[in-house]
């Protein structure tokens, strides 16, 4: 038997896909369109926005604001407390069309802005501007989006 946890108390949006052994906490809300993959852990007080897709083992913590036409691979980490353990928390905020690689860590309180890229296993303890790509550890901005979606058109027609 597959069993996920969505709470009663969870906002969920229409044509919303949650995959195998997911949890949704308390006062999430969810848009439409939105595809949440298998062991993914959405906690309490998360807004996602439409058309974006969590993929699976990702956290994403309470207090987090995530924008719409985000994509967050693999077992991304967001945090929400800087000086663990403590009670103070704060969520990370993701914004529209931005994606985030398999396995990057964000700190609390970071913002990635608008349509960035952050790079698959960077660890992001500052905010990343809108429109370009970081990768590394710590992660540093490389290039601009620009060239990332021309790299990018490049692959998808590349011949294997």
């Amino acid at each position: 038997m597959v069993t996920n946890f969505v709470s009663k108390k969870a906002k969920i949006g229409k044509n919303v896909k949650i995959w195998h052994f997911t949890y949704v906490g308390d006062k999430t809300v969810i848009g439409d369109n939105v595809k949440i993959g298998s062991l993914a852990h959405i906690d309490y007080d998360v807004k996602i926005g439409a058309n974006s897709m969590i993929e699976g083992m990702v956290y994403i913590p309470p207090k987090s604001r995530i924008g719409k036409n985000v994509f967050i691979g693999p077992a991304a980490a967001l945090t929400n407390d800087p000086y663990p353990p403590s009670q103070k928390l704060v969520g990370v905020t993701i914004k529209d069309g931005a994606i985030i690689g398999s396995r990057a860590v964000i700190k609390a309180g970071v913002t990635i802005g608008k349509n960035s890229v952050v790079g698959m296993g960077a660890v992001v303890t500052k905010d990343v501007p809108a429109g370009v790509v970081v990768l590394g550890v710590p992660a540093k901005k490389r290039y601009l989006r620009d060239e990332y979606n021309k790299k990018q058109k490049g692959w998808k027609t590349a011949k294997i």
